[in-house]
């Protein structure tokens, strides 16, 4: 099996689509999957959220996107974080 990636946009009742208070990634590979969040440390960490959310917690909304939707998130969350916005 070739490593699938999908990744999410994270909407909270602070935040909206248009600028969502994170992103998460599911990979699935041959072994399984592991979900991981963009943090506000700049890394992709391990996150249980999504299956969470999968199970009925509701506390944030997870909405499929693109790559470079993802990668857009990413980088406004680097600009926030360093102080370049």
């Amino acid at each position: 099996m070739t490593t699938k990636i999908t990744y999410y946009a994270i909407v909270d009742d602070l935040s909206s689509r248009a600028e969502p208070a994170g992103v998460l990634r599911r990979i699935e590979h041959d072994n399984g999957e592991r979900d991981e969040a963009f943090t506000r440390s700049l890394e992709w960490k391990r996150s249980a959220s999504l299956y969470s959310y999968e199970r009925g917690n509701r506390d944030a909304e997870f909405y499929e996107i693109t790559e470079d939707e993802a990668n857009q998130i990413v980088e406004r969350i680097r600009r926030i974080v360093t102080g370049g916005e």
